[in-house]
Formats: structure tokens, C-alpha cells, sequence
């Protein structure tokens, strides 16, 4: 029997052209348009990135941006002669670290962040083309997630705290806070670890998460209180008017210009103590020089003090001394310590 070719046969070759134009026709839609929307899509998510990119990049240069407060600060401050270099009411070096410590992390956590979900809105979208059922991966996915969720809690909540600390400005590189246990200057805010280097150098690293409040000196202003302590004796109207010289002067000398933002004032008597009479003067202050400016205030103020005659208490007690042989009290006698 003799085979013939489908190619050498005149009726074969028809046909097969019609199979073939049937089998393109049946697929155009997978060769072509589930290519074409895939493009689409992915065209449509790389435009969409861009867009996100860009408006991250202008929240990052607002960040950098020097608020009216620093500018206003940045100006040069001398220290008394022998008690220190000159320095900057607000110091621009750990302003500017600060600032650029916050937008680089927040730009680089807001970009992830962007990249991840477009990420898997991209993926989502091109498994549903090529007709991959989402609802048993989608299920998948969500246990998964919640097993990991359940088993770092911890660590989520650190890094979650972290950001929200980066957010608000709760504190940033060279301010002096509280953190509870850690008290000093901050010398680096992650999104996971704060360290803090305390008055004897010693290093804290504290986890964002466990970090419950936070008290920060360095924020706006500050205040220096001094309470002093003067006889039972002393005109009290006296006091308050050496008191309030004491701070006008302060104020006005050069060396300490710019460091208080108001003029001091009396706020009265504290308290009534068993040595003496408890008075108090406080003053706003620049950020973090609250310290420089009470102990030159106490200084002055003992100074002040003694020039015009008003004593400060010291210790004083009353001993009752009994004889045991007489039995009888024998008087009293005062005491100082």
C-alpha cells in the first residue's frame, strides 16, 4: 500500500491551514491579551511606584526642612570666661542628625512599605490572568501570617513603635530624656533599639516596644528652679525683692544672653521646714542649659544674700538633759549640726 504526505496532497494542505487558523483563533486570547494586560498591569504598578516615590521624596525634604524654632535658636551663645566654650542655644549638628536620622528612616520604612503592597496587588492581579484561583492562596497566606504575627509580637510591636516614635518626634539624636531605668542623651533611634548613653557612660540599648513613657528635656524650652532656704527671722519682702534683683541681673549679663527666655520671678514660699523658710524662684530656659543657669543663679544668690544680711538656717535642735541622780531636769541646751 502507498503512504502520500499530507504535503503532497492537495486536499490535506487546506485543511490543515484551517486547522491551524482555527487553533490561532481559539487562542488569541492567551497568546495576546493576557500578555498585553499582564503589561498593563505591571506598566500600570511601575507608574503608580513612581507617583508614590516622588511624594515620599517631598514628605522627606519637608522633614529636612529646619523648623522656625531652630532657625531662631541657631545663634551663638558665650559662656562665662573659664566655665566653658561657646555654644549654640540649639545645637545645629545634632539638629541636622536628627532630622536626617528621622527622614532617612522613615523615607526608606514608607518606601518598603509602598514596594511590598504593589508587590502583592501586581502578584495578585497577574495569578488571577492567567487564571490561577487567589481564594486558597489568600487562605494560605493568612495563616501563615497569623502564625508569625502570633510568634513575634514582640518584635512587631518594637518596630511599630519605633516608626510611630519617628512620627511624632518624641525625641531624636543628642536630646536628653527619661526612658525610665535609662536616663541620659540619645545617641541613636532605630525602628527596633534606642541607645541611650547615661551620666557615666554607660550604653543602653531599650527596645522601642518596652519603652512606656518618655520624658524629654531638650523640646522647646526649659525651666530652672531654685528653692532657698532662709531664717524664720528674715522679712520675707526682703528676700523676694534680693530674689528678683538677683534674676534681673542674671538676665542681663552678657554671658548669659539668650539663655533665659523670660525674666525670673518669685513664686513664694514652698513650704515651712524645721530649720527655715523654703523659697522658690524659677525661669524658662533654653533647652538642656537649665542646669548652667540654676547653679549660676545659686551662686549670685548666696552672694546676694549675704550682702544684704539674711541669714540661711542652718540644723538647729533643742537637747533636754536629765541628771539620774537628782531626778530632776537640769535644762536645755541648744544644739547645731
Amino acid at each position: 500500500m502507498m503512504h502520500t504526505s499530507p504535503h503532497s496532497d492537495p486536499v490535506a494542505k487546506p485543511q490543515l491551514a484551517a486547522d491551524l487558523s482555527g487553533w490561532i483563533g481559539d487562542h488569541t486570547t492567551a497568546l495576546v491579551g493576557i500578555p498585553l494586560r499582564i503589561a498593563l498591569i505591571v506598566a500600570g504598578l511601575i507608574v503608580v511606584r513612581v507617583v508614590a516615590k516622588k511624594a515620599i521624596a517631598r514628605v522627606v525634604q519637608h522633614i529636612l526642612e529646619p523648623s522656625e524654632n531652630e532657625n531662631d535658636a541657631e545663634q551663638t551663645v558665650s559662656r562665662p570666661s573659664g566655665r566653658g566654650p561657646t555654644l549654640l542655644q540649639r545645637d545645629r549638628t545634632y539638629a541636622r542628625q536628627r532630622r536626617e536620622q528621622r527622614a532617612r528612616t522613615i523615607g526608606s520604612v514608607l518606601g518598603s512599605a509602598v514596594t511590598i503592597v504593589l508587590f502583592m496587588i501586581g502578584a495578585a492581579m497577574v495569578l488571577g490572568e492567567v487564571g490561577i484561583a487567589l481564594g486558597p492562596l489568600l487562605a494560605s497566606a493568612g495563616v501563615v501570617g497569623l502564625a508569625i504575627g502570633f510568634g513575634a509580637q514582640s518584635l512587631v510591636a518594637d518596630y511599630l513603635s519605633g516608626l510611630l516614635i519617628m512620627l511624632e518626634d518624641q525625641y531624636g539624636v543628642g536630646d536628653s530624656v527619661d526612658l525610665g531605668e535609662a536616663v541620659g542623651t540619645v545617641e541613636h533611634v532605630g525602628l527596633r533599639l534606642t541607645h541611650v548613653r547615661d551620666l557615666n557612660g554607660g550604653l543602653w540599648h531599650i527596645r522601642n516596644g518596652e519603652i512606656l513613657r518618655v520624658r524629654n528635656d531638650s523640646q522647646e524650652w526649659a525651666r530652672a528652679v531654685l528653692d532657698v532656704a532662709v531664717a524664720y527671722e528674715a522679712n520675707l519682702d526682703t528676700v523676694y525683692r534680693v530674689l528678683e534683683e538677683t534674676g534681673l541681673a542674671l538676665r542681663k549679663d552678657p554671658s548669659f544672653k539668650g539663655l533665659l527666655l523670660e525674666d525670673p520671678s518669685v513664686w513664694g514660699v514652698q513650704s515651712l521646714d524645721a530649720d527655715g523658710v523654703l523659697v522658690r524662684i524659677a525661669v524658662k530656659t533654653v533647652p538642656l542649659e537649665q542646669w548652667a543657669v540654676t547653679r549660676e543663679l545659686r551662686r549670685r544668690t548666696k552672694e546676694a544674700l549675704d550682702a544684704a544680711g539674711i541669714d540661711i538656717p542652718f540644723p538647729q535642735r533643742t537637747v533636754w538633759l536629765r541628771s539620774d541622780d537628782q531626778g530632776s531636769e537640769l535644762g536645755a541646751v541648744p544644739t547645731q549640726r
